[in-house]
């Protein structure tokens, strides 16, 4: 792997899922050599650190190996704190090919320019390394129109694909994608970039601010670390986006039926349908919605293979269709919200590849796109200097309307 300025590598799993909807290339006689090898070649994730998370913790909800994770934080650990992690930061980790994938490198950046990593040595022991750059902090403006995907929308508007598909993420707590998205709508954002002493780009930062204009409403959303440094984001009047429940709970995904009833596509007959499907190709990851407990994860009748989960207040979770359960994902294993769960697949009564999620929320089905909670909303002192912040990045992108970035004071 490589600092976050060549990390662009480590989001093509997740490019993959946001084209999923282009058409697929005919598939030759023959596979060529580079394609075999690409088969083989080692997969790469970026993990984002949630409140409370510990790197141990993450990376074996990432379904890392317990021992493996244990031996690559001690390593990393020799020029790295890990309890420095805050909220919001990424982990770069990359796996072997094969079924059951080892650990072989885990990357953090604690600050642009200054990249950590362990990596795993030929005879299993593992060893650390660091590289230090020196760089020069500015903040870039990007804007763009929908036209299909706002994936691809933003990576073509020059916002770093890691950037753009953090982003959407958080924004999936606030915005329904399949609903609420519309060709020719906009979006503007202010993101960091970093470069060297020679001018060349060097890496980038976090997306600080970020408009978008969704059929003529605009939602403005801010990026705010607190007192204790921990980082969130918040809407104009100083709400949280974070929600207790995602709205969906994969990445890149059609919905393909929605919630009520509908004639069954294996039945053949009008069925109440108690949740909604998402299109996705087999051995997509399928995250839990919220913090909870694995009440069980096994095959059941038509369902397939299916987890499900019990959270605060008594709602429950259950993801179906599944292709695999996520490593350790057993009865009583607990898990925070974005974990992964299992991987999509078409196992029990089922067409095709997708995932079937529903919510029971006191004991009936409800609609999942509508099961979201009040956020919380900054106040007092910390709400002042919510507002500042705000000023300062209006008064920057102001100025930035006409030129592509501006220097910045170091973080």
């Amino acid at each position: 792997m490589r600092p976050r300025r060549a990390r662009t590598a480590l989001i093509l799993p997740f490019l993959t899922l946001c084209l999923a909807h282009a058409p697929a290339r005919a598939t030759p006689p023959e596979p060529s050599a580079p394609a075999e090898a690409a088969d083989s070649s080692p997969a790469e994730r970026v993990l984002v650190v949630r409140r409370g998370d510990t790197l141990a913790g993450l990376l074996g909800s990432a379904g890392i190996d317990a021992a493996a994770a244990h031996a690559a934080v001690a390593a990393l650990a020799s020029l790295y704190r890990p309890s420095a992690l805050r909220p919001g930061d990424e982990v770069a980790i990359r796996l072997s090919a094969g079924e059951s994938p080892d650990l072989l490198e885990i990357e953090v950046e604690p600050q642009p320019g200054r990249t950590v990593r362990a990596l795993r040595q030929p005879d299993g022991t593992w060893r650390a390394a660091e590289t230090i750059a020196p760089r020069s902090r500015f903040l870039v403006r990007a804007e763009g129109t929908v036209d299909g995907g706002l994936f691809p929308a933003m990576t073509k508007a020059g916002i770093p694909p890691g950037l753009a598909l953090s982003l959407i993420r958080i924004l999936g707590h606030q915005v329904d994608f399949q609903r609420d998205l519309q060709p020719g709508d906009r979006f503007s954002i202010l993101f960091d970039r970093y470069r060297d002493s020679d001018g060349d780009i060097l890496g980038h930062g976090q997306v600080l601010q970020a408009t978008l204009t969704l059929s003529g409403r605009a939602l403005a959303v801010w990026r705010h670390k607190d007192r204790g440094g921990s980082a969130d984001w918040y809407d104009s009047d100083g709400r949280t986006l974070r929600r207790s429940f995602l709205r969906t709970p994969l990445d890149g995904a059609r919905v393909s039926s929605g919630f009520g009833m509908r004639s069954h596509p294996v039945l053949g007959f009008n069925r109440m349908h108690q949740g909604i499907d998402f299109a996705a190709p087999t051995g997509t990851p399928v995250y839990a919605a919220a913090d909870g407990i694995v009440v069980t994860a096994k095959r059941e009748g038509g369902y397939g293979l299916m987890v499900r989960l019990r959270h605060a207040g008594g709602t429950e979770t259950r993801y179906a269709h599944l292709s695999r359960f996520g490593r350790g994902i057993t009865t009583g294993r607990r898990v925070r919200q974005g974990d992964v769960i299992g991987a999509v697949g078409s196992t029990g009564m089922s067409t095709g590849p997708h995932l079937h999620y529903e919510v029971i929320a006191q004991g009936r089905a409800v609609n999942p796109s509508r099961h979201v909670q009040p956020a919380t909303r900054l106040a007092g002192a910390e709400l002042n200097a919510y507002r500042t912040r705000q000023r300062v990045l209006e008064r920057i992108a102001a100025n930035l309307r006409t030129q592509e970035e501006v220097a910045m004071a170091p973080d």
